[in-house]
């Protein structure tokens, strides 16, 4: 159900937004506790999409222990590491052709599914739990030579302290930059309660103890001191093109291959996105 609240662009008047927002903020005043339990249910609850691609010949499945329950991990090819994270209500199937590719230049490529998406476990998902997750591959990981990430997983990269990070370039894949900004217009165009959604997001800033004014990718993107390459399409309806456009232009190391008719998924798989590999490798 969030995915369609998220990935909802129309602006126009819809009764049914009428209704939601009228419906959840009176349940909100009325029943508080559960009506963020069902809150965390609605919101927080991403589609699990069935696998985008065949499975490599080669492809070694395996299970990682985190704090937010055992990820599914998926290893192709042999050498240095390249770690690949998807986005919300995506899983690791929509990598498989450039995991394929990363293999075939003499690299490992390890993807693996966030909490609550493709064949992990857990119920409910949201951006400190996707930075729990990529902390969790990391550890369990040697050296990493590079991260390649889609959407929402780029905005956990960005975020993401952990110190593997810290001197490996950045292959993001229609990157989510204004990620608070983002997240909070979604919600106000469906129509949710706000101050029902806000209630939410303050329970998990308690839990993980970090406030989601904090999260700012843009910035963390103009601290990184490594190379980054952009791989996005102008017709991307869900993530700003110009925003990446504008990183590539004021961002000395930052650089954008777009692409056109490829939109918000597809642009994963694109030459373009092999064209980025073979620059930072």
């Amino acid at each position: 159900m969030s995915q369609k609240i998220y990935f909802d662009t129309e602006n126009k008047f819809s009764a049914k937004r009428s209704a939601l927002n009228a419906v959840t903020r009176l349940h909100h005043l009325l029943i508080p506790s559960h009506a963020k339990k069902m809150g965390r249910k609605l919101l927080l609850t991403p589609v699990r999409t069935k696998p985008k691609n065949l499975e490599p010949k080669e492809l070694i499945k395996s299970k990682l222990t985190s704090p937010e329950g055992d990820l599914s991990l998926y290893q192709l090819g042999e050498g240095p590491i390249w770690i690949l994270t998807h986005g919300w209500s995506g899983n690791s199937s929509q990598f498989y052709p450039l995991m394929e590719y990363i293999a075939s230049q003499g690299f490992t490529a390890i993807a693996f599914d966030h909490p609550a998406h493709g064949e992990s476990e857990g119920k409910h998902a949201h951006l400190p739990a996707f930075i729990e997750g990529l902390n969790a591959v990391l550890d369990f990981c040697n050296e990493v030579v590079g991260v390649v990430a889609h959407s929402m997983g780029t905005a956990a990269v960005l975020e993401c302290h952990h110190h593997k990070l810290d001197k490996t370039p950045l292959l993001l894949i229609a990157p989510v930059l204004n990620y608070t900004e983002n997240l909070f217009n979604s919600i106000e165009r469906s129509g949710y309660s706000m101050k029902l959604f806000t209630a939410i997001v303050g329970d998990i800033e308690d839990q993980y103890q970090r406030t989601i004014d904090s999260f700012n990718p843009y910035q963390r993107l103009q601290q990184r001191e490594t190379q980054t390459i952009i791989v996005h399409d102008k017709e991307d309806r869900f993530t700003s093109f110009e925003l990446s456009k504008a990183a590539s232009n004021q961002i000395e190391r930052v650089t954008l291959y777009p692409t056109i008719g490829l939109g918000h998924g597809r642009v994963m798989a694109s030459d373009e996105a092999k064209k980025a590999f073979d620059a930072l490798r």
